[in-house]
């Protein structure tokens, strides 16, 4: 199988985990009377944490290092704004339902960050460097 795809297919995996994470942690927050914003904020940061991690280890086979970590958020919050963007345009342009909006906004951002990830990111940090490296895809 071609190594992109490969690496998209686990991706989809290790992005999924981290909205569990988001999503999972929002509601305890939200739960705990945490005020909303913070709640999203602080939901957000650690998901990225965990997709980092799970990114770097089991689709690109990084190790982990803060300056992977700040590019990661980086091309997160273009993620972000790309998706909130398209979710906007999609529903008030477009005039999609709102759901199908964000649902199309998700999907953008998701190909987007993917492709900052395999491109920026992760591309420069050099070769793989993890013990898992060398195991064939």
């Amino acid at each position: 199988m071609n190594n992109r795809l490969t690496q998209l297919i686990r991706y989809s995996g290790t992005a999924g985990a981290a909205a569990i994470v988001d999503i999972g942690l929002f509601g305890v927050l939200d739960a705990i009377s945490i005020p909303l914003v913070i709640a999203a904020a602080l939901s957000f940061l650690v998901a990225t944490v965990a997709n980092y991690v799970l990114t770097a280890r089991f689709v690109f086979r990084r190790k982990f290092s803060l300056g992977g970590y700040l590019r990661f958020l980086s091309a997160a919050s273009v993620g972000f704004v790309l998706n909130v963007g398209t979710t906007m345009i999609a529903a008030q342009t477009f005039e999609l339902p709102v759901l199908l909006a964000k649902t199309v906004g998700v999907g953008v951002a998701f190909f987007a960050n993917f492709a900052l990830n395999a491109f920026f990111v992760f591309q420069q940090q050099g070769p793989s460097n993890t013990d898992s490296a060398t195991s064939e895809d």
